[in-house]
């Protein structure tokens, strides 16, 4: 049987806002459903979201996508910014725990 996708606590809505976040560098970044997880996971691996109030919805998943995976030195927000020329930060390591798909 397979363990959990998100190595974090959620219930229900906020493991589907988390899809959106990984669904968003899927579709923006065209990374691998797998390597947006682990992004996820490396970022909140042990965090607690069982809220509507928690931090993580005060940002739109977008916000959280290009910060999970440009880091936090992204050079601004913008949605239409041209990231032709920026720098993802690398994946998690082939052997760390945060791979789970």
């Amino acid at each position: 049987m397979a363990g959990p996708r998100y190595l974090v606590h959620t219930v229900p809505e906020t493991e589907e806002y988390l899809d959106d976040i990984a669904n968003d560098m899927v579709t923006r970044f065209r990374i691998p459903l797998a390597e947006a997880v682990a992004r996820i996971n490396r970022h909140w691996e042990g965090k607690t979201f069982d809220s509507e109030d928690d931090l993580i919805f005060h940002e739109m998943p977008e916000f959280w996508a290009d910060l999970l995976y440009y880091g936090a030195e992204v050079p601004y927000w913008d949605p239409d910014a041209d990231r032709s020329k920026w720098n993802p930060i690398p994946a998690p390591p082939a052997d760390s725990s945060a791979w789970t798909l």
